[in-house]
């Protein structure tokens, strides 16, 4: 039972960003992955509707994981975990039914471990030499159109997954770290743990969402290999 499943809430961006980090960094594990096809807020009306429901059978039903999961069960996975976008301008956003979801997916050898990308995916690839990403902020409640300003505001070479090195994984990854330490402890240095989920989303309420409706760009893959691999492993890979 040496599996690890990814849900996604999309397919193809977060597919290419699968593909390029386990080329990379990842190499040496057993990824499946699959989507849930609609947003976190939907997954949490689910759940509301279902206290018995579990996220492996929630998965299975759905027809696009049909082919990817038959043949599995839940006892084939170790762990689950969960990528989804904060996308604030949801008409059912609920920063209430967010940090509900961070207390009920807080376990990834049980119903899965949740990772969030203020706003979306997307915020991996915004970066470029120009920006200032320690104070990178986008509006949180607004349909701002973020693939779009990303793919005019980032470097080219991050445009791209299927050409990313890994090098400019090693980039991304130690300044989104580095962000995360500066929304939590306001230093903008790599840390030497992590912060939690719930701890992260806090920190981004009381900052920012309810100072000025705004978010810190952040993504959550670069927080869940740090989580993963632990502080002496990640650091011998980003050396």
């Amino acid at each position: 039972m040496s599996n690890i499943l990814f849900v996604f809430e999309g397919e193809k961006t977060e597919d290419q960003i699968v593909a390029s980090f386990t080329k990379h960094i990842f190499n040496d594990k057993t990824v499946i992955t699959c989507a849930f096809c609609a947003e976190i807020y939907q997954l949490h009306r689910a759940l509301v509707d279902d206290k018995d429901l579990d996220t492996f059978s929630l998965l299975k039903d759905i027809p696009n994981n049909k082919e990817i999961l038959k043949g599995f069960t839940r006892d084939d996975f170790a762990e689950i975990y969960l990528f989804f976008d904060y996308d604030g301008h949801s008409t059912l956003a609920s920063d209430k039914a967010l940090f509900q979801m961070l207390d009920i997916f807080d376990e990834e050898t049980n119903l899965g471990k949740l990772y969030i990308s203020y706003p979306m995916v997307e915020s991996i690839k915004h970066f470029s030499e120009e920006l200032d990403f320690k104070n990178l902020k986008v509006e949180a409640k607004k349909n701002i159109k973020y693939k779009k300003l990303v793919s005019e505001e980032a470097d080219k070479k991050y445009l791209q997954f299927s050409k990313y090195t890994i090098e400019i994984w090693k980039l991304l990854i130690i300044n989104h770290l580095s962000k995360m330490n500066y929304i939590v402890t306001d230093e903008y240095i790599l840390p030497n743990e992590s912060s939690t989920q719930t701890h992260i989303f806090k920190n981004q309420k009381e900052k920012y969402i309810d100072k000025d409706s705004t978010i810190s760009v952040l993504s959550g893959f670069p927080i869940f290999m740090f989580d993963y691999f632990g502080f002496t492993k990640f650091s011998e890979i980003i050396q």
